[in-house]
């Protein structure tokens, strides 16, 4: 297919690029449909196509973080407003990235649109890096005249969806530690410390006391199957994210999750945060609500309210409000539903949502500092009875032999 270069204008001001199309009228009329008001094209000769696919389908895709994904996309909206050229804005962002695999796939996007591919279709290239309500909104924001915005939009949705993720990683952290440091002092107790007083208690001769003799036991058995047990442990772990993995597991774990007393309370704040900052997001940048739904259930991160927002979308198709399914799934709090369905009979759907999720945001801020609040006086008891009471254990026949002396 000819392969034509064009100079034009949109709304953010000068462009060129190039375009394959049947013919010159129709690279005009696709040109035209996205919002390229035409001032100059011409066809290509066909070396310098070739040499236009290469560059457009050079790239490849990798893992970018959500802070260096965020500073892109801002400093990205501040060039396009600045009325640069696109291809422009992605070389020189390709040069001042800090991140070789951003680096490597935003020169790969430069040439897709240099060779005149959309800036949606040449991100949709790379799944890895940027994601389908990442592409979307770009889509959006060619189409409306309005990617400056859009990318705003989107830096500061990054933003705060990656702040939301240090919060619960916070929360996690802390009884992480603590349990692996219980779990390697217990271990180490009971195969170098534990041994020790037993053999002394064994040359003694005396009757020992019950949880001194239960010690004993348990480190025999930990010394004898420590290799066992490691392994079984590393089983458990693998077989628990291997099950994870498969459709029916992720719904029962989900499930689980959602249902414990502290933790799972946190999560449903998190859900719900994410879920009204995505489509918030998506609405208020144009995307149809049916195809804001289906991208926000792809990125819930919970399958029990993926199905849900599913469920939810379904029952808009057939007619129905926002509020109606969300209400129904009882997955979302009651407070919710409401001011999404003020939201709805305002035709201020998107300032609600957004207020919503910052709602919520604060929300999760409070529930990390209760959870955490709640989690150190119950791990020092946790370490208090389980060191303590191995402790004890070894020096009840100590005292035994004290009281037998006096």
């Amino acid at each position: 297919m000819p392969v034509f270069a064009y100079q034009g204008r949109t709304t953010q001001g000068s462009t060129a690029g190039e375009i394959e199309a049947a013919d010159r009228t129709a690279a005009v009329a696709e040109l035209r449909r996205k919002a390229i008001l035409v001032t100059a094209i011409k066809e290509k000769a066909a070396g310098q196509a070739r040499a236009g696919a290469r560059g457009r389908f050079g790239g490849f895709g990798g893992k970018v973080k959500d802070k260096e994904m965020a500073i892109f996309t801002r400093q990205f909206s501040t060039m396009v407003d600045a009325g640069l050229p696109l291809v422009q804005c992605l070389t020189i962002l390709a040069e001042q990235s800090e991140s070789k695999a951003l680096r490597t796939v935003t020169a790969s996007v430069a040439g897709s649109v240099e060779s005149g591919s959309t800036l949606a279709d040449s991100l949709r290239r790379h799944p890895k890096t940027f994601n389908e309500l990442y592409v979307n909104l770009v889509e959006v924001g060619e189409a409306g005249g309005i990617l400056d915005t859009v990318l705003q939009r989107l830096s500061v949705y990054i933003e705060k969806a990656a702040a939301l993720k240090r919060k619960v990683k916070s929360a996690m952290i802390y009884p992480a530690t603590i349990m692996g440091v219980a779990f390697v002092v217990v271990v180490f107790m009971l195969t170098f410390v534990i041994p020790t007083f037993a053999k002394m208690f064994t040359g003694l001769g005396a009757e020992l006391p019950l949880p001194t003799m239960i010690v004993m036991k348990l480190s025999d058995f930990v010394q004898r199957f420590i290799l066992l047990i490691i392994a079984a442990a590393v089983g458990l772990v693998l077989g628990i994210r291997m099950y994870y993995r498969t459709e029916g597991g992720k719904s029962v774990i989900d499930a689980l999750l959602l249902k414990l007393p502290i933790l799972g309370t946190l999560i449903r704040k998190v859900s719900v945060a994410r879920f009204t900052r995505t489509l918030g997001t998506l609405v208020s940048s144009g995307v149809p609500i049916l195809e804001g739904l289906r991208i926000t259930a792809r990125t819930a991160g919970n399958r029990v309210v993926e199905k849900a927002v599913l469920e939810t979308r379904a029952s808009v198709t057939a007619g129905k409000t926002l509020a109606e399914p969300l209400k129904a799934s009882t997955v979302f709090p009651p407070m919710v539903v409401q001011m999404i369905s003020v939201g709805e009979q305002t035709g201020a759907l998107d300032a609600m949502l957004n207020k919503i999720a910052d709602f919520y945001d604060d929300e999760v801020d409070t529930a990390v500092g209760a959870l955490t609040a709640l989690l150190e006086p119950l791990m020092i008891v946790f370490l208090g009875v389980v060191i303590g009471g191995l402790v004890i254990a070894m020096y009840l026949p100590i005292f035994r032999l004290v009281t037998l002396v006096k």
